[in-house]
């Protein structure tokens, strides 16, 4: 099977859950052997390191997506999404153009809403069904962000964001063959509001990793993501501002590491007690490996949490708002433990210092969820058996 994946970023090398997300497909096929090529957006924000990755064709065309004040207003006098009129391109264009022309692709699989500008594109020179994996609903990113925003102004313009974005997602889910969603939660809000075309749910796959060599200190917590995300820098705010103060106090000996990309400088610079702000780390699965407990304080986002599984797939006691851990299929208690106020993530974390056996067991758990629900192998036939029906219809 030849599969064209369109990407709004590069998935080769993975370097935060978006990309790990679409690296999951790319490798899931290449290694089911099917032949895949690769277009993705480049920019400053992520360029391209490596052109290509396990034997896999990779073609990238620059965009500049620094936020622009002009093209926001535009978009907002026009009535339109900013975040699809940042991605349109004509670079873009004529090398999908391209590709179409030059190859015979049985799927063009779509990485994101925000892509969806070049259906028509794609229907004029293939036959072929288009795709449409929906990482989120997209638009419930900016309401939810909207809601815990305490600038008036700001708050103002999430929601402008949040009803622009609705209406154009809503509308051009119906543009694609199938729709692909990583949760339940997502596929059966797409239906709700209107979906026409199939809609399936199939989550983010990964192969679990046995770390066991990896040296874990006692008393350790960690969060790790990327920082240019709006839910983590709220997150992490929280989690600095309220539940870090209320761990500290219940349990003295715990020490919190803050690791991901686009670290903001003033974490970097602050002095906080009993916290080491990593910054990027070069390996975060030896990372995850090293520490004992993932705090995961999300207040906002939608579709799945890709840190959460990667924790998870090693064998790690997670501690998740209830947002946070929306749409993986755990169990509270089990596999996971959710809080959503400072006093529960300190009553967890409590009891999984005090009680380690208790703590090993919730990780043991989660590591045999990811391994029977999540396997990239398992996820990857299911995706081809998908593409399959649709070629045939």
């Amino acid at each position: 099977m030849k599969v064209l994946q369109l990407c709004t970023k590069p998935p080769y090398p993975p370097v935060d859950g978006g990309t790990l997300a679409m690296n999951s497909v790319t490798q899931g096929l290449t290694a089911a052997g099917h032949e895949v090529t690769v277009l993705t957006v480049c920019s400053d924000k992520h360029p391209v390191i490596a052109d290509d990755g396990d034997g896999i064709r990779m073609e990238s065309v620059y965009i500049d997506l620094r936020p622009n004040v002009m093209d926001a207003t535009v978009a907002m006098l026009c009535g339109e999404s900013y975040h699809v009129r940042r991605y349109r391109s004509h670079d873009f264009e004529a090398k999908l153009t391209e590709l179409l022309k030059n190859n015979d692709y049985d799927i063009v699989h779509v990485e994101s809403i925000f892509l969806s500008d070049y259906v028509p594109v794609i229907r004029r020179h293939t036959k072929a069904p288009v795709v449409l994996r929906a990482h989120n609903v997209e638009h419930l990113i900016w309401q939810r962000a909207a809601k815990g925003c305490r600038n008036p102004l700001k708050r103002w313009y999430f929601k402008h964001l949040a009803l622009t974005l609705k209406v154009y997602e809503l509308e051009h889910v119906n543009h694609y063959d199938a729709v692909i969603c990583i949760t339940r939660n997502d596929a059966e809000y797409f239906v709700k509001n209107g979906c026409r075309k199939k809609v399936f749910d199939l989550p983010f796959g990964i192969n679990p990793e046995g770390l066991e060599n990896v040296p874990v200190e006692e008393n350790s917590l960690f969060h790790i993501g990327s920082m240019d995300w709006i839910p983590n820098q709220e997150g992490v705010k929280w989690l600095v501002e309220e539940i870090w103060p209320a761990i500290h106090s219940a349990v003295p000996e715990a020490k919190l590491y803050l690791a991901g990309r686009k670290m903001p400088e003033s974490l970097m610079n602050a002095a906080i007690d009993g916290v080491t702000v990593v910054g990027e780390v070069s390996d975060a699965m030896y990372f995850i490996g090293s520490k004992q407990i993932n705090i995961v304080p999300l207040l906002s986002g939608s579709g799945i949490r890709v840190k959460i599984i990667e924790a998870m797939s090693a064998g790690k006691t997670v501690i998740s708002t209830t947002i946070g851990a929306e749409g993986i299929l755990c169990t509270d208690g089990v596999d996971i433990l959710l809080a959503d106020t400072p006093e529960q993530f300190a009553t967890h974390v409590k009891r999984c210092i005090d009680d380690k056996d208790f703590c090993q067991s919730i990780g043991r758990n989660a590591y045999n969820l990811i391994a029977e629900k999540y396997n990239n192998k398992t996820l990857t036939s299911r995706l081809t058996d998908i593409y399959g029906k649709l070629i045939e219809k």
